[in-house]
Order: structure tokens, then sequence, then C-alpha cells
């Protein structure tokens, strides 16, 4: 309890240091009764239609989005107009699924010539219950209604975007926010198909001001420094049409097998069950290996993180160990290890086995242990090695004893410095890879 009365009132800080359009027509799918998540109604907007546009990036419905964080100006409401939008996508087993987001057109100008750039965010970890999706972080900041706790943290990262006169689009990712299925978190190839397509969807958008010309950078860090570390390196492939000037992954997740350890017993144990509910949605072959494994406890814990945002999870299930979860008592980590089905499908979400084309900035706290460091330098070691244009990052921070923060700390002290070296690259300027200074860097 002492580290949430730390880490919520820094949260709510930081929303609020933030500052605070036409229409594609498609019905939303109205016949089912309201979606109601730890007492929020999610509107029927994020109600996916029966059938889907056939293109990756196709526009299904939009609709203005209030920011609640605005001030109004004679140009236009500052930081800039949202919509909220939702896209078609392509999920991890080829099928198509759809996916809600938001597009913010920046009141100010780009200053540095040419069509304006975008810019893709996936967010950080947010959790799974529909009501966490950004896109509703956008128009409630801070959702605390006895039954849920949610923050917009990724508002800063998103204004600070906007005040460079950079327009961006904000994915909520497979199945957060959208009504239909679970969201498959921390799932490599979902997360990088909906970065890619939400940069279709944006420029497909009526009276938006990117069009083709306008050069693209992806920005994420924790969950959303996984999913533009993979968009990044399945550009070429899944979105050839993205021309990409640049990348900032931070504290990518790229090895779940090391993530799924370090975060058991740690602040966001919670996290555990996210990813397992995600692993369920997405291969349904594995149910009968956790239904094998899981106990009484351990399933009640699945379903009740299903619907939690990470307010919640934090004080439900902070520091839990997964030994409680399980029949056997042994950690969910000795479990997938036992499993070759499941040891697969986690090699199958690991990062790094292709290479980006175009520069990435991979920043990492030395001293974060929730996702861990070394794993993610690891990251920055194997795209050196296949001779990408990689800038690496050693976020150095004292240890602050405790695995949120040492995770949390870098988000804030080098978010100025990703945005700044984001919009060098929006801006035309090449980056320099340092690479060579690998050996080096802690």
């Amino acid at each position: 309890m002492p580290l949430l009365a730390r880490l919520l009132p820094v949260a709510v800080a930081m929303t609020a240091a933030c500052l605070g359009v036409r229409t594609v027509p498609a019905a939303a799918d109205t016949g089912s009764d309201p979606v109601v998540s730890r007492g929020v109604t999610i509107p029927a907007f994020y109600n996916p239609p029966v059938t889907l546009p056939t293109a990756d990036g196709a526009l299904i419905r939009s609709e203005p989005l209030p920011l609640a964080l605005s001030l109004p100006s004679i140009p236009g409401p500052l930081p800039g107009r949202a919509t909220r939008l939702m896209y078609k996508s392509t999920d991890s087993g080829g099928r198509p699924v759809a996916v809600t987001g938001a597009y913010i057109e920046p009141a100010a100008a780009w200053p540095a010539g040419g069509a304006r750039p975008l810019v893709a965010l996936a967010p950080g970890t947010m959790g799974q219950g529909d009501q966490c999706a950004a896109s509703m972080g956008l128009e409630h900041p801070l959702l605390l209604n006895g039954e849920t706790v949610s923050v917009g943290y990724e508002d800063l990262a998103i204004y600070r975007l906007l005040a460079e006169g950079v327009a961006v689009v904000v994915t909520d990712y497979v199945g957060l926010g959208t009504t239909d299925r679970l969201h498959t978190y921390v799932n490599r190839l979902d997360g990088a198909h909906a970065v890619l397509d939400a940069v279709r969807a944006a420029r497909a958008l009526d009276g938006a001001s990117v069009t083709s010309a306008s050069r693209v950078g992806l920005f994420g860090y924790s969950q959303g420094g996984g999913a533009t570390a993979a968009a990044a390196e399945l550009q070429p492939a899944y979105a050839p049409d993205v021309a990409l000037a640049g990348t900032y992954s931070g504290a990518p997740p790229a090895d779940l097998t090391e993530v799924t350890r370090a975060i058991d017993g740690s602040d966001l144990a919670g996290a555990l069950g996210w990813a397992v509910n995600g692993f369920l949605q997405s291969d349904p072959a594995l149910k009968p290996i956790a239904e094998a494994h899981l106990n009484a406890a351990g399933m009640a814990a699945l379903a009740d993180l299903s619907t939690m945002c990470v307010g919640d999870a934090l004080f439900a299930y902070g520091s839990v160990h997964s030994t409680a979860w399980t029949n056997d008592g042994r950690s969910l980590g000795d479990i997938i290890q036992s499993e070759p089905a499941l040891r697969d499908y986690l090699e199958e979400q690991r990062i790094g086995t292709s290479t980006p084309a175009s520069p990435v900035r991979v920043a990492t706290g030395v001293n974060d242990d929730l996702v861990p460091h070394a794993q993610a330098r690891r990251l920055a070691v194997d795209w050196c090695r296949a001779g990408a244009d990689i800038t690496y990052v050693p976020v150095v921070l004292p240890n602050a004893g405790r695995a949120l923060l040492n995770h949390f700390g870098p988000l804030l002290t080098d978010q100025g410095a990703a945005v700044a070296w984001l919009t060098a690259r929006l801006s035309g300027m090449p980056a320099v890879s340092d690479c060579w200074t690998m050996p080096a860097q802690p």
C-alpha cells in the first residue's frame, strides 16, 4: 500500500501536466446489450460490426473524440482535434480483427517543412479491461469509480509530440476497447499489426493532414516498446507502404520467458494473468495445458484480471507469486519451461529475430528489473549484429528498491530525449548508429 500511495499521485499529477472531424459512416453493432466492465459502460462505438473490410488499415468507423485536457484557441482547440477510430487489422492467426484507437490533428504547425509527419504511439501496459483503452484515456485521463482505477499516462507523450506539430495516431491494440474478444497482451504479431495498420487508418481519415508523403515514426515504452520494436521488424514485409523514418522502443519486453520470471512476485504480478489470458485468446489449443496446471485460485485470478486496469492489478495482485495459482506449487515460469507447447509459443514471441530496415532507438533502464535490462540490451545487440541502424541508450538511474519504480523512472526521465530523437528523424535528419559502442555500454 505505501508503494501505491506514492505511485498514484505521481500518475495523476503527470496526467494533469498535459494539455487537454468528420466521420466515416459505419453502424455500430448495437444488437447486443451494452458491455459494462467494472462499472464502466463501454460506448457502442467499440462494438465491432459482424463484417469487416478486406484491406488492413481500412477505416470501419470514426467519430469526434473530446479531449479532457484541452484549451480553446482561435485556430482551434489546443493541442488539437481528436477523432476516435476503428480500423481493420489481422491477428496472429491470420484472421481479420477490428482495432480501435484515436487520431489527433495538432493545432501546432510543423516547423520543418514538407508534409506533416505522423507518429503511431503504442501504449504501455494499460490492463485488459475494455475501459482501460488508451483512446478512452484521452477522454477520461483519470477513471476512478470505486470499481476500477485507470490513468491515461500515455497522454503526456502524446501531448509532447503534438506540441512539436506532429500528428499522432494511438492504437488500443487487439481486443482492448473492442468488446468482441480479450486483449492479446504482449502478442508480438497482434501488437505490430495494430501499430502499422493505425498508420494506414490515419492516412485514410477524411480531413487528416497526413498523407502517403508524410514521414512516419513509431513511439512506445514497455508493452508499447515491444509493439513498436516488433512493428519495425515486420514493416518491410507486412506494411511496405509505411515508410518508417524512425522507431523509439523503450524498455521492450523482447524475451517473454525472461520477463515472465521477472514480473512474478513483483508489483505488477497481475500482468502474468494478462499474458496468460492473451495466450489463450490467441491460441485456444493451449487451454487444456493451462487447465491442467492452474488451480481454482489461478483460474479465478485470470477471470478477475481480464477486466482489470493497471491500477486495479497493483492493488489486488501486487507482489503475488504465481506458485499460489498452480496445482503443484510450481511457478508459471517453471511450468512454461516444462511444457514444449508453451515454451515454443513464447519463443515465437521473441523480438530480435528479424532486422529493421529503418533506424531504431532502443532505451532501457540499467536497473530495470521488471522488464529486465539485460534482455532489452540483448535486443539491441541482436539487431546491431544483423546490421541494423541502432541507437542504444542505457538510462542510468539509482536503484529505487522497487521493480515498478525502476521500470517507471526511465519512462519519465528519457521521454524528452526520445521525442527529440524521433522528431529529428521526422525532420529528415539521419540517425547515427552507435552499435560500435555496445561492448562498452552497460
